[in-house]
C-alpha cells in the first residue's frame, strides 16, 4: 500500500524544515523531503543575522520588523548555542543619512518589538572608543544597537532534527519528481538521486517551500497554472583576513542607499555582506560575480583605514533570494516580508506556496503556515514552538558560557578550542558526541585540524551529512579552517562508511 501522509513538505531550506518541526510537533504525520543537503541553497547563504531589519523601517515595513524583533528574542531563548547577541557600530557619514533619522530609526528599533533580553541603542564617540580605531579618521561620531547572530545551516538542520525527533520523516538528496490531485489528496513520487530508485506516497496536503525554485515546482512538478510572480534577487558576500580586533560588527552606509556589513566571522576572517542583484539565471549555479566583489571592497574601503582588494578574498558565497514580487523599482527595496498561497477548493487537494521570507521569521511563518493549512484541512492543533528550544538549546537561562564552563570542567582533557566549538555548534548534545570518552585519543581518528570521528559519526548518524562539504561548509564552517590533507583524510573515512567510492559533492 502507498505510505499515507498528513502533509508532505518539499524544500529542506529554513521555511521547509520550520513548517515540518511545527507541523510534526502537533502530532501531524510528516514527510520533508530536499533534493540536495538540507540548507543546500539559499539559507546557508545568508548574511547569518536575526535582526528586525533596521533598514526596512525606510520601506515602512512596521509589522515585518515588529515580528522580526519580537522573534529575535524568542530565538535567542530556543538556540543560545547557534544564536548570540551582537553590539552593531554604525559610523556616521554626513553625506549620507542625517543623524536625526538615524536616531529615530533605532528609537523605534529599541521599541517596535518590546525589547526584553538586548540592551538598547545609544551615541558613540569613534575617536575615544576601541571600535573607532580601525576607521578613517574622518569618522566621528556612530551609534552603537543591538542584533544577533547565527548559524544559519545549523539552524536549518536543528529544526528538520528536532521534526524528526517529533516523528517526521527527513530525506536529503531526494527529489518531488511529480505531484498530482488524486482521490482528494496528493500523489507524490519521489526519487532518490543516490541510487534513482524511486517511492510514491499520498497526502492530504502539500506544502512548497522550495525557495528559489517554487514557481517552477507549481508549474513543472504540480502541473498546475503559472505561479505567483517570483522576484530571484542574488546577495553575495566575500570573507577577508580579519580587519579588526575587537567584536563589534559594523554596518556602514553606501552613497547608493544600501548598506553593508563588515562582521568579525571564524575567529579570524571578517565577513562583508551583502550585494542586491536581480537574478534570472539557474538558482544552483549562483556564483559571486567580479563586480560584486569590487562593489563590496569599495563599501568597506571607504569605512577601514586598512584597505582589501579582490585579491584578499579567501571565499565568497551567494544565494538566490525568492522574494514576493511587490514590482519595488529596484532588488533592494524589494519587500522581505513573506506571502503564503493557498490553493484549494472542492475536489482540490490543499497546496501551500511559500514566497519570500528572510530567516528572521521563519518559526511565525510556520506557525502562519499551519493556520493556512487548517483552513482546508481542520484544527491541526495548538502553536508550540515559541518557548520550545531547539536540539542542544536546553541551557539554563540560555546561559552560554555558564554551560561552556561546567563542560570543560568535567572534561579537563579535551582542548578548550574544541570543547568551544562543540559547544557552540551542538549545545548540550555535544555530551552526545563524547560520550564515555576519558581522553582525546576516545574521540576515534584524528583527521587533523581538530576533526575526530567522534563528531563526523554523530553528524552521519543525527544530522544526515553524508559529503565532506555537508560537514565542513554547512554543519559547520571548518572549511575556511582545514587543510587540503584534513579534507582528503576525511572524505576518504567517508567514502570508508558508505562502502566505496567518495559521494560526489553537491556544493
Amino acid at each position: 500500500m502507498t505510505e499515507a501522509f498528513d502533509i508532505v513538505v518539499v524544500g529542506g531550506g529554513i521555511n521547509g524544515a520550520g513548517i515540518a518541526r511545527d507541523a510534526a510537533g502537533r502530532g501531524l504525520s510528516v514527510l520533508l523531503c530536499e533534493k540536495n543537503d538540507l540548507a543546500n541553497a539559499t539559507s546557508s547563504a545568508s548574511t547569518k543575522l536575526i535582526h528586525g531589519g533596521l533598514r526596512y523601517l525606510e520601506y515602512y515595513e512596521f509589522r515585518l520588523v515588529r515580528e522580526a524583533l519580537i522573534e529575535r528574542e524568542v530565538l535567542l531563548r530556543s538556540a543560545p548555542h547557534i544564536i548570540w547577541p551582537l553590539r552593531f557600530v554604525l559610523p556616521h557619514n554626513k553625506g549620507l543619512r542625517p543623524a536625526w533619522l538615524i536616531r529615530l530609526g533605532l528609537f523605534l528599533y529599541d521599541h517596535l518589538g518590546g525589547r526584553k533580553l538586548l540592551p538598547g541603542s545609544k551615541g558613540v564617540d569613534l575617536r575615544s572608543h576601541e571600535a573607532g580605531a580601525p576607521l578613517v579618521p574622518e569618522l566621528k561620531k556612530g551609534f552603537i544597537y543591538s542584533d544577533c547572530w547565527v548559524q544559519d545551516s545549523r539552524l536549518v538542520t536543528l529544526n528538520a532534527l528536532d521534526a524528526h525527533e517529533h516523528g517526521a520523516e527527513v530525506l536529503t538528496r531526494v527529489e518531488c519528481v511529480s505531484a498530482r490531485r488524486q482521490d482528494g489528496g496528493w500523489q507524490v513520487v519521489l526519487r532518490d538521486l543516490h541510487d534513482g530508485s524511486t517511492r510514491e506516497v499520498q497526502a492530504r496536503a502539500l506544502v512548497n517551500a522550495a525557495g528559489p525554485w517554487t514557481a517552477e515546482f507549481i508549474e513543472q512538478r504540480a502541473g498546475l497554472n503559472k505561479a505567483q510572480s517570483l522576484r530571484l534577487v542574488k546577495g553575495s558576500h566575500i570573507v577577508v583576513r580579519k580587519m579588526f580586533e575587537h567584536d563589534y560588527p559594523y554596518i556602514f552606509q553606501n552613497p547608493d542607499g544600501r548598506i553593508v556589513f563588515a562582521i568579525p566571522y571564524e575567529q579570524d576572517f571578517t565577513l562583508v555582506g551583502t550585494t542586491d542583484v536581480d537574478f534570472d539565471g539557474d538558482p544552483a549555479a549562483v556564483a559571486i560575480s567580479e563586480e560584486e566583489t569590487a562593489y563590496l571592497c569599495e563599501a568597506v574601503n571607504a569605512y577601514f583605514r586598512e584597505k582589501v582588494s579582490p585579491a584578499d578574498v579567501a571565499w565568497a558565497y551567494s544565494g538566490v533570494r525568492p522574494l514576493y514580487d511587490d514590482e519595488a523599482e529596484n532588488a533592494s527595496s524589494a519587500t522581505r516580508d513573506y506571502v503564503l498561497e493557498l490553493d484549494h477548493g472542492p475536489g482540490r487537494a490543499p497546496l501551500l506556496s511559500v514566497f519570500g521570507g528572510k530567516i528572521t521569521t521563519f518559526r511565525k511563518l510556520s506557525e502562519h503556515a499551519l493556520v493556512k493549512l487548517a483552513e482546508a484541512l481542520g484544527p491541526l492543533g495548538e502553536p508550540w514552538t515559541a518557548t520550545a528550544p531547539l536540539p542542544g538549546g536546553n541551557i539554563a537561562d540560555a546561559d552560554f558560557d555558564g554551560y561552556l564552563a561546567r563542560f570543560r570542567k568535567e572534561r579537563p582533557w579535551l582542548p578548550a578550542d574544541l570543547a568551544w566549538r562543540y559547544v557552540r555548534n551542538y549545545g548540550t548534545r555535544a555530551e552526545t558526541i563524547v560520550a564515555g570518552a576519558r581522553a582525546l585519543s576516545d574521540l576515534g581518528e584524528d583527521f587533523g585540524d581538530g576533526l575526530y570521528a567522534a563528531e563526523m559519526t554523530y553528524l552521519r548518524k543525527h544530522e544526515w551529512a553524508r559529503t565532506a562539504d555537508d560537514i565542513l561548509w554547512r554543519r559547520s564552517k571548518m572549511g575556511l579552517h582545514v587543510s587540503d590533507q584534513t579534507r582528503q583524510k576525511l572524505e576518504t573515512w567517508l567514502a570508508r562508511q558508505d562502502g566505496g567510492s567518495p559521494r560526489q559533492e553537491s556544493a
